[in-house]
C-alpha cells in the first residue's frame, strides 16, 4: 500500500513539476498578502481615517493593477517572463514595509497603488505560465491546484497576521511578515524556475543531458514547457481574436466575482468587530474560508475538466451572492463563520470553472495578455465596490453586504448566459 502511495505520489510530482515553482512561489506570497488582510483596515482606520476615505485607499491598488496588469500582461507574452516576475515581488517587499513609517492618508494611497502595480508585473506571467505549460484538458485541474495554493496562503497568512499582531507585535508585524514573504518568493523564484521561463531566445536546445535544469526527468513535459516559452516562434492571433464570447463571459463573471471581493476587503474586518468579534476571530474567518478552498480545489477542477465550467461557475456565483445577503443578517459574530464554509466551498469550484471558460477562449499566444484582461475585469470591479463599499458603510455597516449581494447575482447570470454560447475553441490553439 505504502509502496503504491510513493509510486502515485511521485507520478502526480512528475505531472504537475513544470508549473511547481509558480505553485510554491503563489503559496508563499499569499501568505504575507494574508496577514496583512485583517489588520490593514483596522491599521487605517486607527490612524484616523473614515470609512470612505478608507475604500478610497484601498481602491488604489486594484486601480494600479487596471492601468498595468493589462499592460504587463501584453509585455510577458513578448518578453522573459522571470525577470518580470521576480521584479514585481521585490517591488512588493520594500512596498508592504514602507506604511511603517509613512501613514498618513495620502501616503498610504500612493503606497497602495504601487504595490498593485508591482503585483500586475507578477499575476499575469504567472498566469500565462500555468496556461501555456498545460494541455487544454488539464487547464481547470491546474488552476484548482493554483487557487488550491492560493488558498493554502490564506489558511496560515491571516493567522499569522492577526495573532501575531494580538500577541504582542502590534500593527507592525503583519506588514513585515508580508514583505518578508514577497522576499523569499522572489528568491525562490530566482532559483526555481527553469531557465526556459527566462525568455525565448536564451535557453540552450533542449537534449537529452538537460531535463533535469527544466526540472523533470521527463524528455515529453520538458519539451512541452521548453516550446511554451518559444513565444517568438509561436503566431499571435490578432487582439480582436479575444472579443468571443468565453472570454467575455468569463470576465463578466470575475467582475461578479470581485465586486465580492472589494466589499470583504474594505468592510469585513470592520463589519466582524462591530458585531463583537476579536482580532482572532477576524483572522480565524479567513481560515475558516481558505480550508475548504485548498482542500476541494483541485477535485473540483478536475470534474471541471470533465463537465466543463459553466454550471459550476454560474452555481458558485449565485452561492456568493447569497452569502453576501446572509451576512447583512448577522447579528453577531459567529453565524458568519458557518456561512463561509458553504461559500468557500462554492469557490472551490468557482475558481478552475471561470478559468477553464477563460482558457477555452483564448486565442494562439495571447495567453497573459487575456490572463491580464482578466486580471483588469476584476480589478475594475473591486475599485467600484471599494470606493461604493465605504460611503455605504458609514452610512449603515450592513448596507454594503445587501447592495452588492443583489448586484452580484445580476452579473453572474449574464456572464453565464454570454458563455454559453461559446463557440469550441479551435484545435490549433
Amino acid at each position: 500500500m505504502r509502496t503504491r502511495l510513493t509510486a502515485r505520489a511521485r507520478a502526480w510530482l512528475a505531472r504537475w513539476r513544470p508549473v511547481m515553482p509558480i505553485l510554491v512561489a503563489e503559496f508563499v506570497v499569499v501568505v504575507g498578502f494574508g496577514a496583512l488582510l485583517p489588520v490593514l483596515p483596522l491599521y487605517v482606520v486607527d490612524q484616523g481615517v473614515d470609512p470612505a476615505t478608507l475604500g478610497i485607499i484601498l481602491a488604489a491598488w486594484p486601480a494600479a493593477r487596471l492601468i498595468f496588469e493589462p499592460l504587463f500582461g501584453w509585455l510577458a507574452d513578448r518578453t522573459s517572463r522571470k525577470p518580470l516576475m521576480i521584479a514585481g515581488l521585490l517591488i512588493l517587499t520594500v512596498a508592504s514595509l514602507l506604511p511603517l513609517a509613512f501613514h498618513g492618508p495620502l501616503e498610504l494611497l500612493l503606497l497602495r497603488f504601487l504595490s498593485g502595480a508591482a503585483a500586475s508585473m507578477y499575476d499575469p506571467a504567472a498566469r500565462g505560465i500555468l496556461v501555456d505549460a498545460t494541455a487544454e484538458d488539464e487547464r481547470g485541474e491546474v488552476f484548482g491546484l493554483y487557487t488550491s495554493a492560493q488558498m493554502g496562503g490564506l489558511i496560515f497568512g491571516p493567522v499569522i497576521g492577526a495573532f501575531g499582531a494580538a500577541l504582542g507585535g502590534g500593527f507592525a508585524f503583519p506588514f513585515i511578515a508580508a514583505g518578508a514573504a514577497c522576499a523569499v518568493g522572489a528568491a525562490y523564484l530566482a532559483r526555481a524556475l527553469p531557465p526556459a521561463a527566462v525568455g525565448p531566445r536564451t535557453h540552450a536546445p533542449l537534449t537529452e543531458t538537460s531535463y533535469a535544469e527544466y526540472g523533470t526527468d521527463s524528455p515529453d513535459l520538458a519539451q512541452r514547457y521548453v516550446e511554451s516559452q518559444q513565444r517568438d516562434r509561436t503566431p499571435q492571433a490578432p487582439l480582436r481574436e479575444m472579443l468571443n464570447r468565453a472570454v467575455i463571459g468569463a470576465l463578466t463573471m470575475n467582475f461578479a466575482l470581485y465586486l465580492a471581493v472589494g466589499v470583504y476587503e474594505v468592510v469585513w474586518s470592520l463589519y466582524m468587530r462591530h458585531l463583537g468579534a476579536s482580532l482572532a476571530w477576524i483572522g480565524i474567518t479567513y481560515v475558516l474560508y481558505a480550508t475548504p478552498v485548498v482542500l476541494f480545489s483541485p477535485f473540483a477542477g478536475q470534474l471541471v475538466d470533465r463537465l466543463g465550467g459553466l454550471r459550476f461557475a454560474v452555481g458558485g456565483g449565485l452561492v456568493v451572492g447569497v452569502a453576501l445577503f446572509i451576512y447583512a443578517l448577522a447579528s453577531e459574530p459567529y453565524l458568519p463563520g458557518a456561512v463561509i464554509l458553504i461559500e468557500a466551498m462554492a469557490n472551490a469550484f468557482l475558481g478552475p470553472a471561470m478559468f477553464a471558460i477563460l482558457s477555452r477562449g483564448t486565442p494562439m499566444g495571447r495567453t497573459s495578455t487575456t490572463q491580464g484582461l482578466f486580471g483588469a475585469a476584476g480589478t475594475i470591479a473591486f475599485i467600484a465596490a471599494a470606493l461604493a463599499t465605504g460611503a455605504l458603510f458609514a452610512l449603515d455597516v450592513r448596507l454594503p453586504f445587501a447592495v452588492f449581494g443583489g448586484i452580484v447575482l445580476a452579473f453572474f447570470l449574464i456572464g453565464g448566459l454570454i458563455a454559453r454560447g461559446a463557440a469550441p475553441r479551435p484545435a490549433s490553439t
